[in-house]
């Protein structure tokens, strides 16, 4: 396969395998365990002298082609897939890390995400100092001599605020720590964390890599020193590892994932225009838009704007709430990235484990709604839009 393919054809043809039957779709190996010729060559192969497949758990070969694919796209060395994309976070993290040491991570993060380092990391002598990402000040700050890891989402769930992740790589490299960036809501297409100096990508590839609301998968993504020295120990031994009928479920998503947020990308900008312009809506929050707090730090390391839209609607949790009930193409769900359009209330949603000062530090009020765009017309879901905001109260 070669490398100057670009992104499209790379979704379509890459790191596929084919059987001697010569399968046009890739196949599915739905197999625990593999078959050696000899106990010599099960030697062999369990010593790292040959190369094959020795369990499910540890590998597939339709893992390997969807890991081989998502290499291509995002720059990578190596990938694993796991189970979920709360699997890929997990394991990014606590691979690399052991009693004594610190993690520094951006506040706004999604609230599984956020209680993986507030809560969960500390249980086991791993420090948290959670930071407003938006202010590189603040990530030099929260430096300690056993800071090992920097974590941050970029753009942020659910309000889009955006993090330089060069910057905050740079200061990582300055103290030989690590950065995990949770590239999501920037979709591979529109933002490249390697390239921009991150150590670490991972995905939820529920959201846009299937993006049509049937599997649940993840996937971390370094380069190979690292995932051997860290991650592949973790990977064999807990178990977090992707199903094969899954792996194969993602290689047919993936293959239309620029189809999808093309369209998806072209609603959400002009939906997001659309909106505000509404006098029931106090302010938007868009990557592709002008306006947004972050501009600058978009314009040098975003190709694209976003799938997500977040909106705050001035009465406050009652109009929200009437909004989303009013909506008919639109589907409430906490989902996101599919090819349906979904829509959210974070505050009793996503983020309702959260404290009422967390919510607001992250700028998630009771008005705060989440918008995912689909694939559907746009002019119907504009309409959609404008007929719902008419049964909500001023």
């Amino acid at each position: 396969m070669t490398k100057t393919w670009r992104p499209a054809t790379q979704l379509v043809h890459g790191g596929t395998l084919r059987s001697q039957f010569g399968e046009t779709s890739e196949a599915i190996y739905l197999t625990q365990g593999f078959v050696y010729d000899s106990s010599e060559a099960a030697e062999a192969r369990f010593k790292g002298e040959t190369e094959g497949f020795i369990y499910a758990r540890y590998g597939s070969p339709t893992n390997d082609m969807f890991e081989k694919r998502m290499c291509m796209l995002e720059g990578a060395e190596e990938a694993r897939s796991t189970a979920s994309g709360m699997a890929a976070v997990s394991a990014a993290i606590l691979c690399q890390v052991k009693a004594g040491d610190h993690i520094v991570a951006a506040r706004a993060l999604f609230g599984s995400c956020r209680w993986v380092v507030e809560t969960l990391a500390p249980r086991y002598g791993i420090e948290c100092t959670l930071v407003d990402g938006r202010d590189l000040a603040n990530w030099e700050k929260a430096i300690r001599p056993n800071t090992k890891v920097f974590f941050l989402e970029s753009p942020t769930n659910p309000t889009l605020e955006v993090v330089d992740i060069a910057g905050v790589a740079r200061l990582a490299n300055q103290i030989g720590a690590k950065l995990v960036v949770d590239n999501v809501f920037a979709t591979p297409l529109f933002q490249k964390p390697l390239e921009l100096g991150a150590h670490i990508v991972v995905y939820s590839a529920t959201k846009h890599i299937d993006g049509q609301g049937r599997s649940l998968g993840g996937v971390v993504l370094s380069d190979k020193e690292w995932v051997d020295e860290h991650l592949q120990d973790y990977y064999r031994h807990t178990g977090p590892a992707m199903s094969p009928f899954t792996a194969w479920t993602l290689l047919k998503g993936i293959e239309t994932l620029p189809l999808r947020v093309k369209q998806q990308t072209e609603n959400a900008s002009r939906i997001a225009d659309f909106l505000a312009d509404q006098g029931k809506v106090a302010k938007v929050i868009y990557p592709g838009r002008k306006d947004h707090p972050q501009a600058d730090i978009i314009a040098k390391q975003m190709t694209g704007g976003s799938t997500l839209v977040c909106m705050e609607l001035k009465g406050g949790k009652e109009a929200a709430f009437a909004l989303q009930n009013a909506l008919e193409i639109v589907k409430i769900s906490n989902n996101l990235g599919d090819s349906k359009s979904l829509i959210t209330h974070p505050a009793t949603t996503t983020h309702k484990n959260l404290t009422d000062e967390a919510r607001a530090e992250l700028g998630i009020s009771p008005g705060t709604v989440r918008f995912s765009a689909g694939i559907e017309d746009t002019d119907d879901l504009i309409e959609d839009f404008a007929k719902a905001l008419a049964k909500v109260s001023a």
